[in-house]
């Protein structure tokens, strides 16, 4: 299995070398040379297995010779050993033909954990078997960074740094990596917002000299690894309502794409899903590049959904690499003008491609809130914030086929958002009641990347 650049002028890299390295050198996202497919018998075979037994089956062709079996095996079964529900991903009905993947019931309570948890030991095995070191550089606009943290923290061989937009977090994201103790871990509080915080990261790839210096290598979405552990809930979710024998629909709420880019695979695999639908909240960008084919930034609005506030989808480039018939020049070009202009229109022929491929919807901030006041009110259910834009947006596009809508975090993350609408301040897991009265360990950073880099030199581990 090998690995290519969306931007193709890289070299290809195995599974393991895609992993560590993170970002390609020309700029561009790896992304699998093929798509490995899984016949209605391999997919029917999953019914009824735990979820770390589909995890092994849908993801061990995208590995290669990077681990044995058995290393596989122990790795899948090291990461998910400390969620909080047997499935897993359980699901949950809403009504006739609708139901929530509830994929909060990990560590950090964020569906970011069953990516996080996976590359972290994947990780660990990796540097342990070659003896190496990587300082772990991370941007987040809310549950990437926590999770990351929690992923890696007290690993000797790893130092990471995360960036997070200061004052645009829940107060539970921010603490969730503010209290961290392991001194492997940092907290940097940057000046702006989501979007700058991804771009000083991508600064940093790009500066090769200080990538090779402390051995860089990236956890957000960027990562080929973070996006395959996404494309297992897909299978378990579908399987759980039929598949292969009919096929399934999922509404992502999402700012970054990854995950309903692995929406996307699973569907490229072989999993009969019928409509994938972007969900994004105010900051629509996704959507309104599906609309009118004009993928413009417009700033940041802040938003009670505050993880989906992006402006600049990273995952994005990969399907438009597809959509554009896997030409890497022409990719580049888009990126190109994306950072010179703002902003690039999508071909006709690749617009129609995409259209094919996605539906999409958007929800106001007061559509949110009362998604999250009627879901309470009506099935018993409180939704996070995110969830909620997913919801509101699926409503729409119910049909004969089931739709599965992704709730990507615990309500208790965002409390106040979620007591607004329903009056209910809804509470922490005993495991984390004594979040905000931890100590706090975080570094304010203006947006200057020679001040961040020169930063992350001096507190890494020599």
């Amino acid at each position: 299995m090998r690995y290519i650049s969306t931007r193709g002028r890289a070299p290809d890299l195995s599974f393991e070398e895609a992993m560590l390295t993170g970002l390609a050198p020309d700029g561009g996202l790896y992304v699998p040379a093929e798509i490995p497919a899984m016949g209605a018998g391999d997919i029917a075979a999953l019914a009824g297995l735990s979820y770390e037994e589909a995890a092994f089956r849908v993801m061990r062709p995208f590995i290669g010779d990077a681990f044995t079996d058995a290393e596989f095996g122990d790795i899948i079964t090291r990461a998910y050993a400390g969620f909080g529900h047997a499935a897993r991903a359980p699901l949950v009905q809403l009504g006739p033909g609708h139901h929530l993947l509830e994929l909060f019931h990990g560590p950090t309570l964020a569906f970011k954990d069953f990516a996080m948890q996976l590359i972290g030991q994947l990780f660990q095995a990796s540097l342990t078997r070659s003896g190496g070191r990587v300082t772990i550089v991370g941007a987040t606009s809310g549950d990437t960074g926590s999770a990351a943290m929690e992923a890696f923290r007290g690993l000797d061989a790893v130092d990471v740094f995360v960036m997070y937009p200061h004052g645009r977090v829940s107060d539970v994201q921010r603490r969730q990596m503010t209290t961290v103790a392991e001194a492997n871990t940092h907290a940097l509080a940057v000046t702006g917002d989501f979007d700058t915080c991804q771009a000083r990261l991508k600064d940093m790839f790009n500066d090769h000299g200080f990538r090779d210096e402390v051995r860089l290598a990236g956890v957000n979405s960027i990562n080929w690894a973070r996006v395959l552990a996404q494309v297992v809930y897909y299978f378990t979710a579908a399987v759980c309502l039929g598949a292969p024998h009919r096929p399934v629909s999922f509404t992502v709420p999402t700012g970054n794409f990854g995950d309903i880019f692995a929406g996307y695979i699973a569907r490229r695999m072989g999993l009969p899903i019928e409509r994938l639908v972007i969900a994004t909240n105010q900051n629509d960008i996704l959507h309104r590049a599906l609309s009118g084919g004009a993928y413009e930034t417009q700033g940041v609005t802040p938003s009670i959904s505050p993880s989906m506030d992006i402006q600049v989808s990273s995952n994005f480039e990969r399907v438009l690499f597809d959509v554009y018939d896997r030409d890497g020049g022409a990719v580049a070009q888009l990126m190109q003008e994306l950072t010179a202009q703002g902003g690039f229109r999508v071909s006709q022929g690749a617009l129609e491609r995409l259209r094919g491929l996605f539906a999409s919807g958007r929800a106001s901030e007061a559509e949110t809130l009362a998604t999250i006041a009627r879901a309470k009110a009506e099935t018993g259910e409180l939704l996070c914030p995110h969830s909620a834009v997913g919801v509101h947006v699926a409503e729409g596009h119910l049909g004969p086929t089931p739709m599965i809508t992704l709730a990507t975090a615990h309500p208790a993350k965002f409390p106040d958002a979620v007591e607004k609408a329903s009056g209910i301040r809804p509470g922490l897991p005993a495991r984390m009641a004594d979040l905000f009265d931890r100590p706090e360990r975080v570094t304010r950073v203006e947006n200057d990347l020679a001040a961040l880099q020169t930063l992350i030199r001096k507190e890494r581990s020599a």
